[in-house]
């Protein structure tokens, strides 16, 4: 009787699905290389501490098993308060409003998206909901938190850290003016001071992407309008000839801390249209084309 028991005990045990073997993250900093949108237009991420736009907002998709972790290595999680840029550094933090009915969340931004093209951000369902975001797009603005952005760059591996050690030494030597080693002057074969190099190696990369609370701010919904803008001229002359061949108007705009021209199309009263006007833009070549709202 006890052999048979055992032996069942055991059959269970075989039978039992083994234990799911647990997401280790990986987190880091990293801005990353061009990649394409499922509608083939190319995106070009780039590093811009003082990033302030528009645009629109969706919900992420669900989460797929091959692909546990976002692009800075945190582990995905559909109640986390992140979601995904198509450029901006990761890990950024940033306000996002909710321009339609005023409410406010602060989310860290750690992967690449959304793969639609004229979709500014995607969120995760927790955002969504506290967002007060239906099942189509949202109209936002993004803030990024330079300061604290900054911070993350300069403690989390892979970025960028000053190399104070590389500066040539008689530049960083220092000289006792007073006490038993006065007569040492610099250049003099004095000892200089060594410099202590920080490194993001010595940080707690997880403490430091800890889960953001849960929380939201409700502001003033604001009346705004769709335009598509393409933000690819240096020179206004140029602008101003492209918006007039087009029947757009001419707006000045910012690339970090870059002076820019842009061409705008509409208003347009729906997304709808205005995907479809980023459409035309985009098959005209004018890749640096993206759906605003003011």
């Amino acid at each position: 009787m006890k052999k048979a028991v055992l032996f069942c005990c055991l059959g269970v045990a075989a039978c039992s699905p083994p234990a799911p073997n647990k997401v280790k993250p990986a987190p880091h900093y990293v801005v990353g290389q061009a990649w394409q949108q499922s509608d083939g237009i190319w995106v070009y991420p780039r590093e811009d501490f003082s990033y302030q736009a528009t645009g629109l907002a969706v919900r992420q998709p669900p989460i797929k098993k091959a692909a546990p972790l976002t692009t800075d290595g945190e582990v995905r999680s559909a109640l986390s308060m992140t979601a995904s840029h198509p450029t901006l550094q990761l890990p950024a933090l940033v306000t996002v409003t909710n321009l339609e009915n005023g409410r406010e969340v602060r989310l860290r931004i750690n992967d690449r998206g959304p793969s639609q093209s004229g979709r500014i951000l995607g969120v995760t369902p927790k955002v969504a909901d506290l967002l007060g975001m239906g099942a189509g797009p949202a109209r936002v603005s993004i803030v990024v938190d330079e300061l604290a952005s900054r911070h993350l760059a300069e403690l989390l591996p892979g970025g960028p850290v000053l190399q104070i050690n590389t500066a040539p030494l008689e530049q960083v030597q220092q000289t006792q003016l007073t006490g038993p080693q006065a007569h040492m002057a610099a250049g003099q074969g004095g000892a200089s001071t060594p410099v202590q190099e920080t490194s993001g190696a010595t940080a707690d990369a997880s403490q430091l992407l800890a889960d953001l609370p849960a929380t939201w701010r409700q502001g003033m919904p604001r009346q705004t309008h769709l335009w598509v803008e393409t933000t690819d001229f240096t020179s206004r002359y140029t602008a101003a000839r492209e918006a007039a061949r087009e029947g757009a108007t001419v707006v000045a705009a910012f690339v970090g801390q870059e002076k820019m021209w842009a061409v705008r199309h509409g208003p347009f009263a729906t997304i709808s249209e205005a995907d479809a006007a980023l459409k035309r833009s985009l098959a005209a070549g004018l890749t640096g084309s993206h759906i605003v709202v003011e």
